[in-house]
Formats: C-alpha cells, sequence, structure tokens
C-alpha cells in the first residue's frame, strides 16, 4: 500500500469519525438548549442561530477522544464536549463585534451582530457561557458523573475560559496591535488565546473520564502543544486561504496588525514549528496506544490544514 494511500485512508477515517462525535454533540446541544419559541425569543433565535451555523466542533470532538483515550465513554464526556463548544461559539460572537474585530463573516454566514444587532449579540454570548457552566454544574441524565469530577471541570474551563486563558489572551491580543512583537509575546497571546481552551479540552475529557495523573499530565502536554499548533496554522491560513475556504474574513490579522507566526517568522518558520509542535504531541500519545489513535488523527488533521 502506497504513503499516499495509507494517508488518504487516514483522513478518511478522521473525518468519519469527527462527523460521528460532532453529531453526538449536535444532537445533545439541541436537546438541551431552549428552542427558538422559548421567550425571549429573539435571544433564543441568536444562541442557535451562531451554535448551529456550523463547524466541525474540534473542541467538543477533542474532550470526547480523551475521555475515550483513557478508557472512558463518550457519552459521559457529552455534556463537558457541549460546554466547551458552547463557550467556543460565545467567544466568536464577542470577537466579531465592532468593538473587537469589527468582522460581518463566521462560519461562512453574517456575524451574529450584523444580523441581530450588537445589544442582542453580546447578550447571546452571556447566555452561552452561562449555559456552558450550568451543563458542566447539573448534567442532565442519563450523566451521571460524581460530583468531584463535576466541579474540577467546572474549575478547568473557568480557568480556560477566563482572565487567565482566553479572555486574557484576547487583552494581549488587543494590546499588541500594530506594535513589535517578540516570540516570548506571540507564543502568550497564543497560549492564552487559542492554546488554553484547547488544553482544556483534552484535561476535562480526561478528568470526565476518572483518568490517573499520569495520564492527565500526558493529555495536558498533548493539549498545550496541539493547541499552541492550531493558532499557527490558522495564522497561515489567515494569509493563504480565501473567504470561502475559511468562512471567515481572509486578511483581516494583517489589515488589523495584529502579532501572528508568519508576520513575526515568515510562513515557512510558522509552518515549521507548527509541525514540530505536532510531533512532539503525538509522541505524548504513544502510551494510549490504539485508544489514543482519534487524537494523533485530530493533530494530524490540524497540520492538514495548512498545506
Amino acid at each position: 500500500m502506497s504513503a499516499d494511500h495509507e494517508t488518504l485512508e487516514a483522513e478518511q477515517s478522521f473525518e468519519h469519525y469527527l462527523a460521528g462525535r460532532a453529531a453526538l454533540v449536535d444532537a445533545f446541544l439541541d436537546s438541551y438548549l431552549p428552542p427558538e419559541s422559548t421567550p425571549p425569543e429573539t435571544l433564543s433565535r441568536a444562541v442557535r442561530y451562531s451554535l448551529f451555523a456550523g463547524g466541525k466542533r474540534l473542541r467538543p470532538v477533542l474532550v470526547l477522544a480523551a475521555a475515550e483515550a483513557v478508557g472512558g465513554e463518550a457519552s459521559d464526556a457529552l455534556p463537558a464536549a457541549a460546554a466547551f463548544e458552547m463557550i467556543h461559539t460565545y467567544s466568536l460572537i464577542h470577537d466579531d463585534l465592532p468593538a473587537m474585530d469589527d468582522d460581518s463573516l463566521r462560519r461562512g454566514r453574517p456575524t451574529s451582530h450584523v444580523v441581530f444587532g450588537e445589544a442582542i449579540a453580546i447578550l447571546a454570548g452571556d447566555a452561552l457561557q452561562t449555559h456552558a457552566f450550568a451543563v458542566l454544574a447539573d448534567p442532565p441524565p442519563p450523566c451521571q458523573l460524581p460530583a468531584e469530577r463535576r466541579i474540577r471541570a467546572v474549575a478547568e474551563l473557568a480557568s480556560a475560559a477566563g482572565a487567565g486563558g482566553m479572555v486574557g489572551g484576547q487583552v494581549f491580543d488587543l494590546e499588541s496591535e500594530g506594535r513589535p512583537v517578540d516570540f516570548a509575546t506571540l507564543e502568550r497571546i497564543h497560549r492564552h488565546k487559542t492554546g488554553a481552551l484547547i488544553r482544556a479540552s483534552a484535561r476535562v475529557g480526561a478528568i470526565a473520564s476518572g483518568a490517573s495523573e499520569d495520564d492527565l499530565s500526558r493529555l495536558t502536554r498533548f493539549g498545550e502543544e496541539a493547541g499552541l499548533a492550531f493558532q499557527i496554522v490558522d495564522d497561515i491560513l489567515d494569509v493563504e486561504g480565501s473567504d470561502a475556504t475559511l468562512g471567515k474574513s481572509a486578511g483581516k490579522d494583517a489589515r488589523s496588525g495584529k502579532a501572528t507566526y508568519p508576520l513575526v517568522h515568515g510562513i515557512g518558520e510558522a509552518r515549521r514549528r507548527a509541525e514540530e509542535l505536532v510531533s512532539s504531541a503525538l509522541h505524548r500519545l504513544e502510551p494510549f496506544g490504539d485508544r489514543g489513535r482519534p487524537l494523533a488523527l485530530l493533530a494530524e488533521h490540524m497540520i492538514r490544514r495548512s498545506r
């Protein structure tokens, strides 16, 4: 069998796994969130508009794959997976606002504030954030995670999404616009703004399944490296991609004067750094054997996005 054929089979296997797990997450989200007819109807519509606008559900799938890697069941980690997608979507709604990135396109559709106005967009993001913590703290049946694991998962997500993680990273990013940025500052931005939530996705999936501290440590390192690689590839795609392929406005980083890997290091070095990080992340998975294969495919998918 040729290397190209093996690569194609791996990609098809991953796409099948990704689609199946994403469908589980979407079904859970649809059953958990209030219908569009729930008052206030405008808010319910806005929440669902952004949440079900598309996307591959990489963060929630990472939660499920991490749970499976340590021997758990995907079904037990579904509430956590849904929580991460809600936090991610809330962050996208707020990132797109005129006061932030001022973008009019997201996941191939007009952004929330374009459709519903700025005030409702802000409140839709707020609603998704609170729904995320509610489902983690009190998941619906049949999920019966021990209270200790639920509390730990809430703390992990809060830390990753707040001032010490995603929100703090957004501040670092805003403050760096139009200014010279060194390597250390660039990595700090990316590890906080994007990497923290991806790292926490792996950790919470493992926590939900009662992982050992050794396995949790391995998946933490995996999440850190994969998360940074993911953002570097996003930086590359912003330069080389198009609105149609990205589902959002291409070239926006350069126009905004944002700190990115291609800007600081060039495309070639950015791609080399992403591949180096993914290679290291894959090494972390070796002790998991076949159970870690979905995580490995997920990391490899991140690099394929830039080719």
